[in-house]
């Protein structure tokens, strides 16, 4: 569930004398949704759907997806996510991507996986930059190419995006789409291993790293060590 942040201004504050603003029905059910009141979420979410509110819309899409205070209905959820993706919304163009991708709600289209997530991905949104790199990684839904992998792999875990960190540990240490570079790839699968949950993805980067540490110089095992000590996040990289 996606909270919308709240600016308030002076003319907000006056205009909300002559009438209740829209948002507030949205913040009350934001509220609701977080204490487990979905049929009160439910009832502040919709007519703001309805009178074209993306991030209700969004939010709308997301109860119908996880079957919260409805029922689960994975083309309702489409239909939500659409309309917002429509007004721009790149969680809703992300989501519709894993939806086509999974075939949920939708026939299964890799093409149009990739058409939705290079709309969220080119507004900066992480999660659809690193599931476009699995596209061009993979050859699904575009042609194959790991250079366009690596750069939108890179957007991602630039963001502090764990899979693209992990998955850009690979590509630099194999060469893959970039040149060869251990002490990028070292980075990459440290960054990854201190934020991917406890899980095999995580005992992977840790293996890999440790791979990468037994043909290194320990000039270059120290350069990688600090590029990740002095490493921070780059929001909302395009």
């Amino acid at each position: 569930m996606r909270h919308r942040n709240i600016r308030v201004v002076a003319i907000a504050i006056l205009l909300s004398l002559l009438a209740p603003p829209a948002w507030a029905g949205f913040e009350e059910g934001l509220a609701a949704y977080d204490r487990g009141d979905y049929a009160t979420a439910l009832r502040e979410f919709r007519p703001l759907a309805e009178q074209g509110d993306a991030e209700a819309q969004f939010n709308l899409g997301f109860m119908y997806f996880h079957g919260h205070g409805v029922q689960q209905d994975y083309g309702e959820a489409v239909r939500w996510f659409r309309k917002a993706a429509a007004q721009g919304d790149a969680d809703a163009q992300n989501t519709l991507g894993v939806m086509y991708y999974k075939g949920q709600g939708v026939p299964e289209d890799d093409a149009k996986a990739a058409k939705w997530y290079r709309k969220a991905a080119t507004q900066g949104n992480a999660g659809a930059q690193y599931n476009l790199g699995v596209m061009y990684d993979n050859g699904l839904g575009v042609p194959q190419d790991h250079a366009e992998a690596a750069k939108w792999y890179r957007k991602a875990a630039e963001q502090g995006d764990a899979d693209a960190q992990n998955n850009l540990g690979l590509v630099y240490g194999k060469g893959r789409g970039v040149p060869q570079d251990y002490v990028q790839a070292h980075m990459w699968y440290s960054l990854a291993a201190s934020r991917l949950p406890p899980g095999t993805d995580r005992v992977g980067a840790v293996k890999n790293r440790d791979i990468l540490s037994a043909r290194m110089t320990p000039a270059q095992i120290a350069e990688a060590e600090r590029l990740a000590r002095e490493w921070k996040p780059k929001h909302g990289k395009k």
